[in-house]
């Protein structure tokens, strides 16, 4: 339980998906659950009790996506553990049930012959079914999506290198993994453009017999920004680091700028405008806000 809990759990679009299907599995299942409660106070027609409902809807839902947000950012600064991740949930469960018993105090006429610990207890019963099994079924798919990345790394484990006595003298890009392990080692002449993916980055380029190949290595695209800074290497988009050497030409759009790598497999990759300014700065020789196109 004090192991750290792996990297896909605490992803900002996993814990998107986890937060929406939660929402979705608890709207069912409440359905399903509020004609055999003595303390569910739901109601769809009614409009008093209907704006109760969607009122805690609305509220639980805030409260979820804030308290995932925070652990968002917590896991900046403190090593989250399973153990702290399933205290954290249970927490949420706690919280959410807790203000459901309140409501159900207020808003049900006559009261419920029921003491506010046993409506808390049923409420935490039929909470943590409701929460708890989509968080672990949500965790079971990102846990198999993981596993399926990882095999298909294992299927070219090792260094792969486009090594020979041609290349020798020429500048390398070298690629490590997470772990701090050389995966990768190819001429930068022939690489085109890295892209991420979730947790991992896939990386093209031109093999010996300038062939189009990918390989996978689990690595932030921002540690690649980061440690060939100064390089060919650029970034052009949240998704994108493109080899500047490899770029044919540099066109503007109507809704976007775009670059077109010098081999025809590989569709445009387009340039946000978080990056665009230093894009333009590394191709300064052409006015390219004013004349579109500039073939380099």
């Amino acid at each position: 339980m004090n192991k750290r809990i792996p990297d896909y759990f605490l992803g900002k679009y996993q814990m998107i998906g986890t937060i929406t299907f939660s929402v979705l599995f608890a709207i069912v299942f409440l359905n399903i659950y509020i004609p055999f409660s003595d303390t569910a106070w739901f109601k769809l027609g009614d409009s008093v009790f209907f704006l109760f409902t969607a009122g805690f809807i609305a509220i639980s839902i805030i409260f979820l996506i804030f308290s995932r947000m925070l652990m968002y950012h917590v896991k900046r600064w403190i090593k989250v553990t399973y153990l702290i991740y399933v205290l954290w949930s249970i927490a949420e469960v706690l919280m959410i049930c807790a203000f459901y018993t309140f409501v159900t105090l207020d808003v049900q006429d006559p009261p419920s012959p029921l003491s506010p610990a046993m409506i808390f207890s049923k409420a935490m019963l039929y909470g943590t079914i409701a929460l708890i099994i989509p968080e672990i079924i949500s965790g079971m798919y990102l846990a198999l999506v993981d596993k399926n990345k990882t095999i298909r790394l294992m299927n070219s484990m090792g260094v792969v290198t486009d090594d020979d006595d041609s290349g020798k003298g020429e500048n390398r890009i070298t690629l490590f993994d997470n772990k701090g392990a050389l995966r990768l080692s190819v001429k930068s002449s022939s690489l085109y453009y890295i892209e991420s993916d979730d947790n991992y980055i896939k990386v093209w380029y031109a093999d010996n017999a300038g062939e189009l190949k990918n390989y996978i290595l689990r690595c932030r695209l921002k540690s690649v920004e980061e440690n060939f800074r100064g390089s060919s290497l650029m970034r052009v988009h949240r998704k994108y680091i493109v080899n500047s050497d490899r770029v044919k030409v540099l066109r503007k759009e109507q809704d976007a700028y775009y670059l077109d790598i010098d081999n025809e497999q590989i569709p445009p990759i387009a340039v946000t405008k978080t990056y665009l300014d230093n894009v333009l700065s590394r191709f300064a020789g052409e006015d390219t806000r004013s004349t579109g196109d500039v073939s380099l």
